[in-house]
């Protein structure tokens, strides 16, 4: 007798964004499925520890005991409960906290084609829904933890930052990229410094955006014109998705948590394309920087979904098909955040740049999916990062601009051993140091191989793709006086024996057969970035505070949250 297959997934409800955004009155649910498990009370899973403990009033909430996954509920004790259930009620609070995180992991595991481990030593991230009486949430490295605050909002209730769907999207991207790019917090460029929260800003959308409840939302905020399950035609141009997708929903979701959130998304909304950005002292600031990263995105997500309404058919005339123009735009969100997760293994490891992380998601889509032929996502992508000034690293091909180049000189292969390199960080360093000179390495600096990562990721054709992800730093200290050696330009008042460090290394992509197909690199002695990074780090007092300010998420959180101008409060 076969033993009863277990399942695959559990379902449970959570809020779809947060209690602020309500349809006809009620708050906007859905039900996500995450990966089945059997938890502890808590929850308590493989990957997420919920531990409900409030700092402020020295408060323990007793964990609820859920019920298997073979149950009549499906495992899901809020099935059906009351809006008012799950504003009040802490032990659905654990439940939204954790389903979101685990939501996130498994999209990040599903992009990446395997694991991903948080951004420390251990396998279980601890998770507290009500951790402290303040307007803040963040992820803490040294604690192993994300932490959500809650404060009154202006209505005089309570407003939990937990049963925001962004919010707890965006801290745990935070934590899952510090495991992926440790490096991406060493004091850089302001766009290395505004990447984790663009990124974590940009996932977080995008996993909203992916679920048809928000889309249905977002269509309703847009439609003046519409009955029954028919949206006028009028009412989906991309102007008009624009106001109600960003404008619209940042209204609503604004309400309450804009004293947390810093009013951040409103301000990327009202990014309009322009080149002039990157040229503006405002936005050096890392958060303002990462803003624009997030404008280009979202604005690439609408035009693919626009472009995909004019084809659909009318089901009466100058009318739409409301389900399938919520099917359209939540699958296009859910395909452009595989894509831009899955652009991490083929960033540069230090020293990012926007332009870096464009010519990234080209290639890693190329790859994946060659033709591109259902959204023409490549070339709007181009198109709408051009109008903000990003404009890919690389120069790529006719047919495909922007794509990484295939690795330069003559690579040797003979000395290190296919099956050893998909795994052991020693032979891939062997492989490195055979291979320097091609590579062009930085002979001088110390060099470590951070990760050696296995992929399977599986394309819209169905077939699958089989790749080594292999990921090198380099680091040397030299005084300031030392640095004209490298033709690297120093601060005129900067101290000849003021001692500083630089940071390069490189992604190295293999194919199925252990053969070096990319090498992504940002090399320690690239005199231009090397130049600009040190001239910024100098103008805002890096020097004077180290490199633990760029790593104190809380202290970020904070400071966007108190931010009421456009010059940075922060000194990094």
């Amino acid at each position: 007798m076969r033993p009863t297959p277990q399942p695959r997934t559990r379902s449970l409800t959570i809020i779809a964004q947060d209690p602020g955004v309500k349809v006809k009155g009620k708050v906007l649910r859905a039900k996500i499925d995450i990966p089945a498990e059997e938890v502890s009370p808590g929850p308590w899973g493989y990957r997420v520890h919920v531990v409900d403990y409030d700092t402020s009033t020295a408060t323990l909430y007793k964990p609820r005991k859920y019920p298997s996954l073979n149950s009549k509920s499906g495992g899901d004790p809020y099935a059906g409960a009351s809006d008012r259930q799950l504003l009040d009620d802490p032990g659905f609070h654990a439940q939204n906290a954790y389903a979101v995180v685990m939501k996130t992991l498994a999209r990040f595991e599903f992009a990446l084609g395997r694991r991903v481990s948080w951004g420390f030593r251990g396998h279980q991230i601890k998770v507290a829904p009500h951790a402290f009486a303040e307007a803040n949430a963040f992820y803490s490295e040294r604690d192993e933890a994300l932490m959500f605050g809650y404060f009154p909002g202006l209505s005089g209730r309570m407003v939990y930052s937990c049963l925001s769907h962004d919010v707890v999207a965006h801290e745990t991207t935070h934590a899952l990229l510090d495991g992926l790019r440790e490096r991406y917090t060493d004091p850089s460029s302001p766009e290395q410094g505004g990447f984790h929260e663009g990124f974590a800003d940009i996932v977080a959308l995008l996993s909203v955006y992916a679920l048809p409840d928000v889309v249905g939302a977002i269509i309703d905020f847009a439609s003046e014109g519409r009955r029954d399950n028919m949206i006028a035609r009028g009412d989906l141009t991309l102007e008009s998705l624009r106001r109600s997708a960003l404008f619209g929903l940042a209204e609503e979701m604004g309400q309450e948590l804009s004293a947390m959130r810093g009013d951040a998304l409103r301000r990327s909304a009202a990014l309009t394309p322009s080149t002039e950005y990157m040229e503006m002292d405002e936005f050096e600031e890392p958060h303002r920087r990462g803003e624009i990263l997030v404008a280009a995105m979202m604005n690439a997500f609408l035009t693919v979904w626009a472009n995909r309404l004019k084809g659909l058919g009318e089901v009466e005339r100058g009318f739409l098909d409301r389900g399938r123009v919520v099917e359209e735009g939540a699958s296009i969100a859910d395909y452009l955040l595989t894509m831009s997760i899955r652009a991490l293994d083929y960033a540069p490891p230090t020293n990012l740049e926007f332009c870096d992380y464009l010519s990234a998601i080209l290639t890693s889509d190329r790859e994946i999916n060659p033709r591109d032929s259902k959204y023409n996502f490549r070339q709007i992508l181009r198109d709408t990062f051009a109008a903000y000034k990003i404009i890919p690293a690389a120069k790529g091909t006719r047919e495909e601009p922007g794509i990484w180049d295939s690795p330069e000189g003559s690579i040797s292969h003979d000395r290190t051993h296919f099956e050893s390199m998909q795994r052991d960080p020693d032979e891939v360093f062997r492989f490195i140091w055979d291979n320097r000179r091609p590579l062009r390495l930085y002979e001088d600096a110390y060099t470590q191989v951070l990760s050696v990562r296995p992929c399977l990721r599986i394309g819209p054709d169905g077939f699958a793709l089989r790749e080594t992800v292999a990921e090198y730093f380099q680091q040397v200290t030299l005084q300031a006086a030392e640095l004209k050696n490298l033709q690297i330009g120093v601060p005129d008042d900067m101290r000849k024996d003021e001692e500083v460090t630089l940071y390069g290394g490189g992604a190295l992509i293999f194919d199925e057969f252990g053969r070096l197909k990319y090498h992504v690199r940002n090399r320690l002695n690239d005199r231009e970035r090397q130049t600009q990074r040190l001239k910024y780090l100098w103008r805002y007092g890096f020097f004077r505070r180290g490199r633990d300010a760029f790593r104190n998420f809380s202290f970020m959180h904070r400071q966007r949250a108190l931010s009421t101008t456009n010059r940075a409060t922060e000194e990094w």
